[in-house]
C-alpha cells in the first residue's frame, strides 16, 4: 500500500511537471516588431517602402492612418517587406501613422506601437484638395465666439468667449496634438465683472468612441484687480469636415482667497489647429 502511495505521488508529480513544461513551452511573450526601413524614396515619391523584423516567425499586415490595410507576409516569416503605392491615398498630415499587426504560429495576434513616415511636399494632403474652402471655414472658426452659460453665486449670465490656440505640442498621433497653449477673451453680459482675459494650457487625451478628453488650467484677469484661476474639462464630441471638432466644456473659476468669487461656465465651441504654430 505504501509503495502504491509513493507511485501515485511520483506519477502526479511527473504529470504536473510535464503539464507545466508544456504550458511554458506553448505560452510566449508578445512578438516584437523591429523596423528596418520606413520611408518614401526621392526617386519614387508615390511609393512607401517598409521592411521590418519580427522576434518570431509571423504573418503580418500594416494599417496606415487607421484606414488603409495591406497584407505584408501571408506566410510565417521573420523578415517582412512591402512597397505600397500611395498614388490614390489621401492623408490628413505629412506625418503619416501606421501600425503593424502580426500573427504567430499558434494564432496569437499582436500589434506594434504606432510608427510614422513622412510624405513629400509633392503629394497633396486630403484637406489641400479644397484649400480655399478650408481657409474660409478656418477664418469663420477663428472669428466666431463660443456661447457660454455662466452660473454665479448671485445670478446666472450669458457669455461669449473666443479662444485662440497659439502653440501646439506635437504628439505621436495624427488627429490632435499632445497639448496646446491658448489665449482667450470672454465677455459676460450684465455681470459685475464682465470682461476677462485668460492664458492657459490644455492637455489632450484621445479616446475611442469620442474625439478626445482635455484637461486644462488657466489664469484670468480683468486688468482691474480681479485675478484668478480656472481649471477646466473639455470633451471633443465629433469632427466637422475633417478639420474642426465640436466640443463641450465645463470650467470652474475662482479668485484665491476671496469667498463668493466662484462661478461656473458650460460652453460649446469648435476646436481647430488650423492657424496654430506647432513644435
Amino acid at each position: 500500500m505504501f509503495k502504491l502511495f509513493l507511485f501515485t505521488i511520483s506519477f502526479l508529480s511527473l504529470f504536473s511537471s510535464f503539464a507545466f513544461a508544456k504550458d511554458t513551452e506553448t505560452s510566449q511573450d508578445s512578438v516584437e516588431v523591429y523596423i528596418i526601413d520606413s520611408y518614401i524614396p526621392p526617386e519614387l515619391p508615390n511609393t512607401f517602402r517598409l521592411s521590418f523584423l519580427t522576434s518570431a516567425p509571423s504573418k503580418s499586415r500594416v494599417v496606415i492612418e487607421e484606414k488603409y490595410d495591406y497584407p505584408v507576409s501571408d506566410t510565417l516569416a521573420e523578415n517582412h517587406d512591402i512597397n505600397i503605392d500611395l498614388t490614390d491615398l489621401k492623408f490628413k498630415s505629412r506625418n503619416v501613422p501606421f501600425i503593424i499587426f502580426v500573427e504567430d504560429s499558434l494564432g496569437h495576434k499582436y500589434q506594434s506601437e504606432r510608427f510614422e513616415f513622412d510624405i513629400p511636399e509633392e503629394m497633396k494632403l486630403e484637406e489641400e484638395s479644397n484649400f480655399l474652402l478650408l481657409c474660409l471655414l478656418g477664418g469663420t472658426v477663428f472669428l466666431v465666439p463660443s456661447p457660454v452659460y455662466v452660473v454665479a453665486k448671485d445670478d446666472n449670465y450669458f457669455s461669449l468667449t473666443k479662444e485662440i490656440p497659439l502653440v501646439m505640442i506635437r504628439s505621436g498621433g495624427y488627429n490632435y496634438p499632445f497639448g496646446y497653449f491658448s489665449v482667450e477673451y470672454s465677455h459676460i453680459f450684465e455681470a459685475p465683472v464682465n470682461n476677462l482675459m485668460r492664458l492657459g494650457y490644455k492637455h489632450i487625451f484621445e479616446v475611442s468612441g469620442i474625439e478626445y478628453i482635455s484637461t486644462g488650467i488657466n489664469g484670468f484677469t480683468n486688468f482691474n484687480g480681479f485675478n484668478g484661476v480656472s481649471p477646466e474639462l473639455s470633451i471633443g464630441l465629433f469632427e466637422i469636415a475633417n478639420t474642426f471638432t465640436l466640443y463641450t466644456r465645463y470650467r470652474f473659476n475662482f479668485k484665491p482667497g476671496e469667498a463668493g468669487s466662484e462661478f461656473h461656465e458650460i460652453s460649446l465651441g469648435l476646436y481647430s489647429g488650423f492657424f496654430t504654430f506647432y513644435f
